[in-house]
């Protein structure tokens, strides 16, 4: 190789950084723009955020409609830049109640919002079990050679 292809090279490799640079600035300033730092103020409310565990029956795994954030909490105070220390309820007693900043969302006080409340029983872990309700209906659909049962579970 000679001092050409060489010199030749380098200069295309700093006009690939410069381009590359130049790119990733104007996608982060973009992105700045959008973005809003989540804080917390003492005696904010929060939602914790939850997950189900996958359980034996084939419903029982983590749905799209399935609760993700529980309860309405109130925030006592902040430990440390990104967690907060949160005031839980008696049967929560286990559960270490100090969370990352995003374990939790905010909730907006709103007087038309009716906040149901209904205690799920969780685990030290955070996590808890879905169990059905009510069967919605039944259906089967016919193979060649087999039938397929299908249940629709709330």
């Amino acid at each position: 190789m000679g001092p050409k292809i060489v010199q030749h090279t380098t200069e295309m490799v700093a006009k690939i950084r410069d381009r590359m640079k130049t790119a990733q600035s104007r996608q982060k300033s973009y992105a700045d723009k959008r973005r809003r730092d989540l804080e917390f103020a003492i005696d904010d409310h929060v939602f914790i955020k939850i997950a189900p565990i996958k359980g034996v029956m084939r419903f029982d795994k983590k749905d799209k409609l399935s609760p993700r954030f529980i309860g309405l909490f109130e925030i006592l105070e902040r430990v440390g830049a990104l967690a907060y220390r949160v005031a839980l309820p008696t049967n929560l007693i286990g559960v270490n109640n100090v969370f990352h900043i995003l374990m939790l969302h905010k909730y907006m006080s709103n007087p038309s919002y009716v906040l149901n409340f209904e205690p799920l029983l969780l685990t030290p872990n955070m996590s808890y079990e879905e169990r059905p309700t009510q069967i919605l209906g039944r259906q089967e659909r016919r193979l060649h050679n087999k039938v397929i049962k299908m249940v629709k579970v709330k």
